[in-house]
């Protein structure tokens, strides 16, 4: 299981369509026997239902990514991965294998007569990162024949192996926060930050201690600062060069780095602390 950079876009794309899969059990659901929550709302008055993505809305969800984050995310953008009027298949595959891990978050638009009610707002995609999964992810991607597919996620794995975090932080999974993605036409409403204070509830109920993001963007930087996130490591762009001294990824300004950010949650006693999600 790889990780994807994290960012916020407002600029639209479109995609070729991609078939969603069966959802099946994820593989930590054994581990906590704990039932999944179903709805994660905010309340009665809001304009914005907070909930679990389910299967029944994965290609929803992948048709927002197309339209908001595909395309104009910053690495994908450097590397010209992603084309306005095009999509990019690995991409897809890899949104809805973090899908199947059933910790993603969806803000719906509830407000009465909206002419955009029921449309995604925003999504922010989790998963699960357990001991060995980005070595894995890095031996698979080397059988990837997309050139500027693996010219980004090497340089996030390889980030990522830079330190052993299950060691450094004693934890034996890591609630990794991938992609976070808000409909231009929502932004500067609090969407993402609340997207990321969510995603943390949810973190919280199946007891996670450590939770990590790779921050492309200076957007996402922010907002994951904001929500008590700290840079752990980070990686400059113009510095990310080839033995010929040439930038892998040109990324344009203001995009300046890559963030791996953590945020350590503490329990009471050391012990889980359930909490109600949606208060």
């Amino acid at each position: 299981m790889g990780q994807t950079a994290t960012t916020t876009n407002g600029e639209k794309s479109t995609s070729t369509s991609t078939s969603t899969s069966k959802m099946t059990t994820p593989r930590w659901v054994d581990k906590l026997k704990r039932p999944l929550a179903k709805n994660l709302v905010i309340n009665p008055k809001s304009k914005m239902e907070y909930k679990l993505i389910d299967a029944d809305n994965y290609e929803r969800v992948i048709d927002h990514l197309r339209g908001n984050f595909f395309a104009d995310e910053p690495l994908n953008r450097a590397a010209g991965l992603c084309q306005q009027g095009g999509g990019n298949n690995e991409l897809e595959h890899h949104s809805l294998a973090t899908l199947q891990d059933q910790l993603s978050l969806m803000a719906v638009d509830v407000r009465d007569g909206s002419e955009t009610y029921g449309q995604i707002a925003g999504v922010i995609l989790n998963g699960v990162l357990l001991p060995g999964d980005t070595e894995q992810a890095l031996d698979k991607l080397q059988y990837s024949s997309d050139i500027n597919y693996k010219k980004i996620f090497e340089l996030l794995y390889r980030h990522g192996l830079k330190v052993d975090l299950f060691a450094r932080y004693n934890v034996d999974r890591i609630f990794d926060v991938r992609i976070l993605s808000v409909d231009s036409r929502y932004r500067g409403q609090g969407i993402a930050k609340e997207l990321v204070r969510r995603a943390e509830q949810v973190a919280r109920q199946f007891g996670y201690h450590l939770l990590k993001a790779d921050a492309t963007g200076i957007f996402s930087q922010k907002i994951l600062r904001s929500q008590g996130f700290e840079p752990f490591s980070e990686q400059l762009y113009a510095k990310y060069t080839n033995d010929e001294g040439q930038i892998l990824l040109p990324v344009e300004a203001p995009h300046i780095k890559l963030q791996l950010l953590i945020k350590k949650l503490k329990y009471d006693n050391d012990k889980q602390n359930p909490s109600e999600i949606a208060q």
